[in-house]
């Protein structure tokens, strides 16, 4: 009996080892993560930070220099200035800004009581560079950020030459009104940033785009007019002015509209540089950093169309342009 026992025992043994041998082997692989699709469809969704698809809705915020100014006074707003510490000491800065370098702009707000404050000002050169820390805080969920309208060039005549020197027409007899069609539909682009959920790929994904900087995510008009097939061109304009005129081969895309996978995302080439443009390259700095929050090579004109065809826009009423108006005369302080 004992004999008997004995054997038996060890067919189920074998059994029971061969069969869990078994079910390893035929475990299925776990399906990998599209992480662009995932985050996008996350940043569209009322689970995002903010609660909304930021992008299609509310998409720029930016504040004027007198709105800064008159908050200022009654210590409203938290006024963080971008530019480096050499111009922030040397050249001045608005009172009570504080400095912070562009890579440690997330970090710096978190530690920031924001209950203080109706709203926070992110304040560059031009407005560019604050247009793309801005989109990438409001993101996170900071919906009291804002980049302050023409960054420093609207403060003081000081700090005005960046705009002054940038106001161009050297490019408005190429613009042109054939409209150029969207390409087709297409895939989102590839992350790897090894998260699984839409909150952890935003957080590494800011983090990244914050440590690279601003200038990777910028492309001069010459370079873009310089090789136009190059690069694919986005005019983020209501349509109606795109038909006034563009630059040759750029394709139109409503602001607060096209940018949603179930409208003209995924219709953005994820092979080919993308050159977007604006009025003056500040929504289109918020759009770029949205757009490589994606994955895409995404770039901002500088300057926008005022750096390319000014009179063009003043012609046609197209708004907003950098005149004299816009230096207020401010204060500052060293």
């Amino acid at each position: 009996m004992k004999k008997i026992n004995v054997w038996m025992l060890s067919i189920l043994l074998f059994v029971a080892v061969f069969t869990g041998c078994k079910k390893d082997e035929t475990t299925p692989t776990p399906t990998p993560v599209n992480e662009s699709e995932l985050l996008a469809t996350y940043l569209e969704s009322t689970n995002s930070p903010l609660g909304k698809d930021y992008v299609n809705t509310d998409m720029p915020s930016v504040i004027t220099a007198t709105d800064v100014y008159t908050l200022n006074q009654t210590n409203q707003i938290y006024i963080i200035d971008i530019r480096n510490k050499g111009d922030y000491d040397t050249l001045g800065h608005i009172q009570n800004a504080v400095q912070v370098p562009l890579a440690n702009l997330l970090t710096h707000i978190k530690g920031v009581n924001l209950a203080n404050y109706s709203k926070v000002a992110i304040v560059c050169y031009t407005g560019q560079t604050a247009g793309f820390g801005a989109l990438l805080l409001r993101l996170m969920g900071y919906d009291k950020v804002f980049s302050m309208k023409w960054g420093m060039c609207s403060w003081n005549t000081k700090f005005a030459a960046k705009w002054n020197n940038s106001v161009s027409n050297t490019y408005a007899t190429q613009f042109t009104t054939t409209a150029s069609p969207k390409a087709a539909a297409g895939s989102l682009p590839t992350l790897n940033t090894g998260k699984t959920t839409g909150q952890e790929i935003l957080e590494a994904r800011v983090n990244a785009l914050l440590t690279e900087g601003f200038g990777p995510a910028t492309v001069t008009n010459a370079t873009v007019f310089g090789a136009l097939n190059n690069y694919y061109v986005v005019n983020y304009w209501p349509e109606a002015q795109y038909n006034l005129g563009h630059i040759p081969g750029a394709i139109q895309y409503t602001p607060k509209a096209s940018m949603k996978i179930a409208a003209d995302l995924k219709t953005l080439p994820t092979n080919k540089p993308i050159a977007v443009y604006c009025y003056t390259g500040q929504t289109s700095a918020y759009l770029a950093a949205y757009l490589r929050l994606l994955g895409y090579d995404a770039k901002s004109i500088l300057y926008g169309t005022n750096g390319m065809a000014f009179d063009f826009m003043t012609t046609n009423n197209i708004t907003p342009t950098f005149t004299a108006a816009e230096i207020k005369g401010y204060n500052y302080v060293q």
